[in-house]
């Protein structure tokens, strides 16, 4: 009886999965500092939500929403809130899920003990999925962060970008948001 709990115990072990990293989920949004998020970005504050849609459609919203012609089309996009003119930029980030799989390493442990085999699974020792985000840095004409807890644009910056992140994700056809503006 122990043999067998042993052999599920040891099937169970051998056939999961350790995650070295794990990406984060946002249900809809979060207003984090950059570099908290991930290194490569400003340490300013930003509107981070997930991006569900394959890369390069952002950029391609975007120039179609600003008319940009793809001049700058992910840094200084002019907008007006309260006929005041701000700027944003964005940026597309991949954060992987990293995971070990166990059950390769051992297989490939024991073909190499035999001295007759290479390692067969080396590909498969570990496995990665990518996910995108879309983070949004805002700022002011004398490049202030309008994201920050201080700013007294905060709130109604926040209310534009969580209408821009809708309309983002809802529309398919970037040229329908032409006639909305």
């Amino acid at each position: 009886m122990k043999k067998g709990y042993l052999l599920i115990f040891l099937c169970i072990t051998l056939g999961s999965c350790i995650p070295l990293r794990i990406a984060p989920t946002i249900e809809d949004y979060r207003v984090v500092e950059g570099k908290k998020f991930k290194k490569s970005l400003p340490q300013k504050t930003m509107f981070v939500f997930e991006d569900p849609k394959d890369e390069g459609h952002f950029y391609n919203y975007i120039n179609t929403k600003f008319k940009l012609d793809d001049y700058r089309v992910d840094v200084d996009v002019p907008f007006q809130i309260e006929n005041k003119e701000y700027y944003f930029a964005y940026y597309e980030v991949e954060i992987p899920t990293k995971t070990l799989n166990l059950l390769p390493i051992v297989i490939d442990g024991i073909l190499e003990s035999t001295e007759t085999n290479d390692a067969v699974f080396s590909d498969a020792y570990s496995s990665r999925k990518g996910y995108w985000y879309i983070a949004i840095e805002v700022y002011d004409q004398e490049e202030n962060d309008c994201l920050n807890d201080n700013s007294l644009i905060r709130k109604p910056m926040m209310e534009y970008l969580r209408e821009l992140k809708q309309e983002y994700l809802s529309t398919h056809n970037y040229n329908e948001v032409v006639f909305k503006n």
